[in-house]
């Protein structure tokens, strides 16, 4: 029944565009941001080590699992459920919610996205010497234009259909972000200092394990790849039966781990070399890098070229999240692509303002504890949404009240390339679910 719609479902043009658009997903502000942060936070090479480990165990089934839902069902989140177990109606309120999940998502990140597009800007234009982070976010203008330009740009690229839209910028995106970020590497370990920062990020210093940092390792694989609230289920829908999807997914995993470990190559080295902390906290990006193309010889150049590619790493994200909302319409109400494009453009816009009057006009305002507008909305979705989305998906995906572990395996190794091996059953049964728990257990904590 899934695939007899009165109207075509749309379909991506090539694995190409398959694999770019589920690796721009999960490539974002996660990767180029927090990732670098966390690493300096926790001690530098050896939580990348145990990072790429959980990874494998943890991130990579959950991935596969999210992409067999969406080729199997065909559908958005709000249908998916319906039509892999229609007898079992219990599930589907997960649907609805990854929705919520997203609209949040949202919220925050286009304000964030906003922030990078007006550095990039600032750099450009040579009038870098007297902007500050916090001068920035005390300026409504500023936060709610930017955030503007950031909804009005996707939406601009979502309104074509997906394949002349979506698929054909991720590719030209995609493509711009590895060679910038190649570019940047380079220029950085070629800083004067720059060794120490390698070392640091490099070569693992046992004395600095410790429960937090195995926490937060097995944090960051999970966050890594916008597990939970079906952004990636949304690219499952639209690809082909020819690849299996554990191969698919170990290729979106190693892209991903790419950039994160590329950023890091990036920003140790110079934090190094100009005497910066590398534990500098979510700052990092905001305060101190800046700093570092203000000294360094064509550092406007430099500094231009980093925030582009901040913006084609957090746009990429955008786009797929964005595409996830508009597929809920297209497949409820039937619309079309342009009349969906701007009913999504309306809300995200509305939804968006909170977090950006929430450093300036809205400061007093407090959601969770003492948390700002930001800071709420990524509590929710991080450390709510997201692990919580990953177990309801685990756990459907492997148990007979759900979908059955023998259809989530016929599906995801449908095609040529890597399969899962049958073995794993007991590990994604019993040990991944336990996993994803401790996770959202130490999230809420």
């Amino acid at each position: 029944m899934a695939h007899m719609d009165s109207k075509p479902r749309e379909s991506l043009g090539s694995r190409l565009g398959f694999l770019l658009l589920s690796a721009g997903c999960a490539i974002g502000l996660g990767n180029v941001w927090r990732f670098p942060w966390v690493v300096g936070k926790n001690g530098g090479a050896f939580f990348v080590l145990l990072y790429l480990a959980f990874l494998a165990l943890l991130g990579l089934p959950v991935l596969t699992m999210e992409f067999s839902m969406g080729r199997a069902s065909r559908k958005s989140p709000l249908h998916m459920y319906r039509v892999l177990a229609p007898e079992r109606r219990v599930w589907a309120w997960h649907g609805p919610l990854c929705f919520v999940g997203n609209y949040l998502l949202m919220m925050f990140y286009t304000v964030v996205t906003g922030w990078i597009i007006y550095y990039f800007v600032k750099f450009l234009t040579g009038t870098y010497a007297d902007f500050g982070f916090v001068n920035m976010i005390m300026q409504p203008a500023v936060n709610v234009g930017y955030m503007l330009v950031t909804v009005l740009l996707a939406f601009l690229i979502l309104s074509f259909n997906i394949q002349e839209g979506l698929e054909r910028i991720t590719k030209y995106m995609m493509g711009a972000l590895m060679a910038l970020m190649l570019v940047l590497a380079v220029r950085s370990m070629l800083l004067p200092g720059a060794k120490e920062g390698l070392a640091f990020y490099l070569i693992p210093d046992f004395s600095k394990i410790t429960g937090d940092v195995i926490v937060g390792a097995m944090n960051q694989a999970f966050f890594t790849l916008s597990l939970g609230v079906a952004a990636m289920e949304i690219f499952g829908s639209y690809t082909s039966d020819k690849y299996t999807l554990g191969g698919e997914a170990l290729r979106i995993c190693v892209l991903d781990t790419m950039v994160a470990l590329i950023s890091g190559l990036i920003i140790f080295p110079a934090c190094f070399a100009y005497g910066v902390q590398p534990d500098a906290g979510p700052s990092l990006i905001f305060l101190t890098l800046p700093r570092v193309f203000m000294n360094m010889s064509g550092g406007r150049f430099w500094g231009a070229a980093f925030f582009l590619f901040m913006i084609f790493a957090s746009m990429s994200t955008v786009l797929a999240v964005f595409e996830n909302l508009m597929s809920g319409f297209l497949d409820d109400f039937k619309w079309t692509r342009r009349k969906a494009t701007l009913v999504c453009f309306i809300i995200v816009l509305i939804t968006s303002i909170p977090c950006a009057l929430g450093y300036n006009v809205w400061s007093g305002l407090h959601i969770i504890g003492d948390k700002d507008v930001l800071d709420s909305e990524d509590f929710i979705v991080s450390n709510f949404l997201l692990p919580l989305g990953s177990l309801v998906y685990v756990l459907f995906c492997v148990t007979k009240w759900g979908w059955g572990f023998d259809n989530y395996i016929a599906e995801a190794n449908k095609g040529r390339g890597f399969k899962i091996p049958y073995w794993l059953k007991n590990y994604f049964r019993f040990v991944l679910p336990i996993l994803i728990l401790i996770v959202f257990i130490q999230g809420l904590l």
